[in-house]
């Protein structure tokens, strides 16, 4: 029986100076919730106006109003007509907050661990495909299957599957010479912000030949980390499954008791 953990995790919003490749929207949204839960914004008190925040920032309206939105998805703020936006109480809570918020963090190592791709094809989604990576049965998808390495290590971190929504195809034409993780180029080529990144973990068993590849023995143990990638408009722009030999891979979080 597989064991599965699940993980919700949602891009941090970081100051614009910094070398975060957060949508600018982002990034002004995390100054300012810092700045709130900081006390430099107190309950009761206002914001600056869109055309003030618009210059101490450098960026658009379009970001700022963005930017508050997201402020007031997470109910630090409530604008209204004619009063501007406002800093209003936290719902109270007292409960385990889980410090993993960056997908930047989240995956390092594909930044340097190097993919040595094997295939790039279209595929159609069946029934066992379907389980594995939540995707709709009979449905196409890019396919980007292979290795990643460690430089200097003897054997693999990990058997990597990228499965890329049909509208972002193209990428396959230039996936030969990217290095790092494939949702940047979804952002930088097509515009479509990844805000959320669904994690599970789950237990499995390597084939042969998976095996081979990894260089382990046959019915090794293995996690399967399924990483579901979310657009801006909410749909599902890609879906990677690393698997790893139980011996390569280690999960770590921090969780802390936070009062809202």
């Amino acid at each position: 029986m597989r064991a599965r953990v699940t993980t919700r995790v949602v891009r941090p919003k970081s100051v614009k100076a910094s070398a975060s490749d957060d949508p600018l929207y982002l990034q002004v949204a995390r100054t300012l919730k810092t700045e709130i839960v900081g006390g430099r914004y107190p309950v009761g008190s206002h914001l600056p106006t869109e055309s003030e925040l618009c210059a101490r920032f450098a960026v658009s309206h379009y970001t700022i109003r963005e930017a508050l939105r997201r402020l007031r998805d997470d109910r630090l703020v409530a604008s209204r007509q004619g009063a501007g936006t406002i800093v209003v109480p936290r719902p109270k809570a007292d409960a385990y907050a889980q410090d993993v918020v960056s997908i930047n963090d989240l995956l390092e190592f594909a930044t340097g661990a190097r993919f040595a791709i094997e295939s790039v094809d279209m595929v159609t989604i069946d029934g066992k495909l379907a389980a594995r990576t939540g995707l709709a049965a009979g449905e196409e998808w890019l396919a980007v299957r292979g290795l990643r390495q460690r430089e200097g290590a003897l054997a693999p971190v990990c058997w990597t599957e990228y499965y890329i929504n049909r509208e972002f195809a193209a990428l396959g034409k230039v996936l030969g010479r990217h290095v790092g993780p494939i949702f940047p180029l979804i952002e930088d080529l097509f515009g479509r912000s990844i805000l959320e990144v669904h994690q599970e973990i789950g237990a499995t068993v390597l084939s042969a030949a998976l095996a081979k590849s990894l260089k382990v023995e046959a019915g090794t143990a293995a996690l399967e980390v399924r990483r579901t990638y979310k657009s801006s408009d909410a749909e599902v722009a890609q879906v990677t499954i690393n698997t790893h030999p139980a011996s390569r891979f280690r999960h770590s979080m921090t969780m802390r008791r936070i009062k809202m």
